[in-house]
């Protein structure tokens, strides 16, 4: 099992989509630490994944679909755009993947890599928050959507068992 780091949206969403996954055993949701002007905390989750089932390179696409990678907006130090690295090898292919899917968006991707420093798991009540509480308004408006989304770009990567309540 590795361990990567994503930023980007609200991390109940976050925790959705990559808990939707093959090869994905866990995912931490809180926030994240990094170094420099990116060391406030900002939400996010740490992904543990199984490499021989999902690729790195295929989970910082999904990552990159799944928010707003290219919009700068006003709540961005709250959702920091990012891939947190656990070491340097992580980080070359981080920077890699991302350069590659630049040609996919029509708008410069603003996702950063950036060395993982802290993180703090959030309280239990919001731990797992999509699969606890499929029927919030929350879950059903925001969530369901980028689910529905991920089923279709990454039909190959999704565990459809999970997400079959989404099937219509």
């Amino acid at each position: 099992m590795e361990k990567i780091g994503f930023g980007g949206s609200c991390h109940w969403c976050t925790e959705a989509i990559f808990l939707s996954l093959k090869g994905v055993s866990g995912v931490q949701q809180g926030w994240i630490a990094s170094e420099g002007e990116a060391s406030s905390f900002s939400e996010g989750v740490i992904v543990a994944y199984n490499p021989d089932i999902i690729a790195l390179n295929t989970l910082i696409a999904i990552h990159l679909y799944t928010h707003s990678c290219t919009s700068n907006h006003s709540m961005r130090s709250k959702y920091r755009s990012a891939v947190y690295t656990f070491n340097e090898e992580q980080s070359e292919v981080s920077g890699n993947a991302i350069g590659s899917l630049q040609k996919e968006f029509t708008s410069p991707v603003i996702t950063q890599v950036l060395p993982c420093k802290d993180f703090k798991l959030n309280t239990e009540d919001f731990l797992n928050y999509y699969y606890s509480n499929p029927e919030k308004p929350f879950c059903e408006n925001i969530v369901n959507p980028k689910l529905k989304s991920l089923m279709a770009q990454f039909a190959g990567e999704v565990d459809l068992q999970k997400l079959k309540h989404l099937e219509s």
